[in-house]
């Protein structure tokens, strides 16, 4: 049935070079190697990727991507999908349409999981090994690719373009973590209390996995389900975030030149108008037997609420609001270290990012001081693409708008500014790096996540007041807190109700460990071992009569 969308391929394309440029013209200026042929598994070789385009000429002087990179419509079923609509997406630095996507809905969101059901049925029965193979080769291409990938994520999402390139190195360790899971998922004999039985329990596939996915973390968020998914024997819908679609899109392509067979990755990208229906479909649709969401809290309820109707399993990872905790016996210089890396990367723009500073009195003055000048020295504020840029644009308007209504509140309510607190002078979705003091728990940034380069510091007098702010909170993802005293790293680690605690550390997230939290932050696990158990039913089996 979903072939029925394709009929305008052909026509659409013709206008595709024109829609490719506008996005062209706001990457870097490195020329890159088309690729190779790649042979498919099923069938011939992959067709050689389009020549590279030439772009407008800029104050840049930029030179063209690689088209096959640069997609505009939806991919379902091995073939690219054009829409009956399209979206704009725009470069959050500037504000500049990057180009238009397919906006795709109902139809062709029913169109994906026929696909990806169809799929299934072939693909669950391929071997272990050969799914390791394909995701390696995956896994290959991306690190090939990665600085195009790069630059498409800095594109849309802002990011500096450093914290990009390690986005894609880190994405793609998500596919060659699990292309060797993907060889490791055991079963188990059983011995019963009957001599002439046998039990065993199997592990399968659940079949086909709705992955919706947020635009922070537009490459990473999608590997990190889909690599489980793929490796499990399912098979997969990614919805991406309407600000991100090019970088979903980029990676659909990849996954078609390694010869990931047609139907087993599919990517349905929307507006923000039609996410609503499209995600309602998803959750719905009675041929879909896994959901997997990263984003709000809020929105992650709703689709539980639509997921409920046919008991569909569900992964999620929501919202947080992790505390950083620096006691007095901590080193001062590392525990600044740390707050730095883990507030300010991607301009404070991640669900792990730590939102409430608790420090112990004694430290406190020595911290805030540290702390401020390292702000002032070490952060700059600029467009992704820019060498020296550490600090890129916040996604849009209202997610500026956030960061100040928190500072405006905090500052009311006796706060005060030690450095910050304004949008930037570029303007538009910058923001500038925002150290507050003399913050108290009645504040909007003491118990709402800020999603922003915004530090507030509360000073606390005793171990347990530190602990109880920090568990009053209805979320709990992550954790950080320095201290030099073993037996107190000990009690706080086992104390904090989060799903991940960062100890004399401020980055985390690592492919060989479970991500996730507790509380309203979420459910499940995502990236190591028991990342993949997401994405698989056991099986009892009574082997009787021996």
């Amino acid at each position: 049935m979903f072939f029925a969308f394709f009929k305008k391929e052909k026509e659409r394309e013709t206008h595709l070079p024109l829609l490719r440029v506008h996005m062209l013209d706001h990457l870097s200026s490195q020329r890159l190697t088309p690729q190779a042929t790649f042979a498919h598994p099923h069938g011939g070789p992959c067709p050689q990727p389009p020549k590279l385009l030439q772009p407008r000429r800029s104050a840049g002087g930029l030179a063209g991507l690689s088209a096959a990179l640069l997609r505009t419509d939806g991919f379902v079923g091995g073939r690219w999908l054009p829409a009956a609509a399209v979206f704009p997406v725009h470069d959050p630095a500037s504000g500049a349409e990057l180009g238009l996507v397919a906006d795709c809905g109902v139809p062709e969101t029913r169109a994906a999981v026929r696909a990806a059901y169809e799929a299934f049925c072939s693909w669950k029965g391929v071997s272990a090994k050969e799914r390791s193979s394909l995701l390696r080769k995956w896994y290959d291409l991306m690190i090939q690719n990665k600085d195009d990938l790069a630059k498409i994520i800095t594109a849309e999402s802002g990011k500096p373009l450093k914290e990009a390139q390690g986005e894609v190195v880190y994405s793609a360790l998500f596919l060659e973590w699990f292309s060797e899971e993907a060889r490791r998922i055991y079963g188990d004999v059983i011995y019963t209390p009957a001599r002439d039985r046998r039990a065993l329990v199997l592990k399968q596939p659940l079949g086909v996995a709705a992955v919706i996915t947020p635009w922070n973390f537009p490459s990473a968020m999608i590997t990190r389900k889909v690599g489980a998914a793929l490796a499990a024997g399912c098979t997969v819908v990614v919805k991406p975030a309407e600000h991100t679609p090019f970088s979903a899109l980029a990676l659909a392509e990849l996954a078609n030149q390694a010869g990931i067979p047609p139907g087993v990755y599919n990517v349905v990208p929307c507006s923000r108008k039609k996410a609503k229906e499209v995600g309602e479909t998803l959750c719905t649709d009675p041929l879909v037997s896994k959901i997997s969401f990263t984003g709000s809290t809020a929105t992650g309820k709703i689709l539980l609420h639509h997921a409920a109707g046919s008991v569909k399993r569900v992964s999620m990872e929501l919202g947080g609001h992790a505390p950083f905790i620096v006691f007095d016996s901590a080193n001062v210089d590392q525990a600044v270290a740390g707050a730095m890396a883990s507030k300010f990367r991607n301009s404070g723009q991640t669900c792990v990012c730590s939102n409430r500073f608790l420090v112990q009195r004694g430290i406190h003055d020595s911290f805030v001081k540290k702390f401020a000048e390292a702000i002032k020295t070490k952060l700059r504020v600029g467009n992704g693409f820019e060498e020296r840029t550490t600090q890129g644009p916040l996604i849009d308007e209202k997610a500026v708008e956030k960061v100040e209504k928190h500072v405006s509140d905090a500052i009311s309510k006796g706060a005060t500014v030690v450095t910050g607190g304004k949008r930037h002078q570029l303007g538009r979705n910058f923001f500038e790096p925002t150290l507050l003091s003399n913050v108290t728990r009645d504040m909007l940034c003491s118990h709402e996540e800020t999603f922003g380069p915004l530090a507030p510091v509360i000073k606390f007098d005793t171990e347990e007041e530190a602990v109880a702010i920090a568990n009053a909170a209805d979320v709990g993802l992550a954790g950080y807190f320095y201290s030099q005293d073993p037996a107190q790293i000990w009690r706080v680690a086992e104390r904090l109700e989060v799903g991940m605690v960062g100890v004399n550390e401020g980055l985390i997230s690592s492919v060989e460990c479970p991500f996730g939290g507790v509380k309203q932050s979420g459910l499940g696990r995502e990236g190591s071992k028991y990342g993949i158990d997401e994405y698989l039913e056991l099986k009892y089996v009574c082997f009787g009569g021996l």
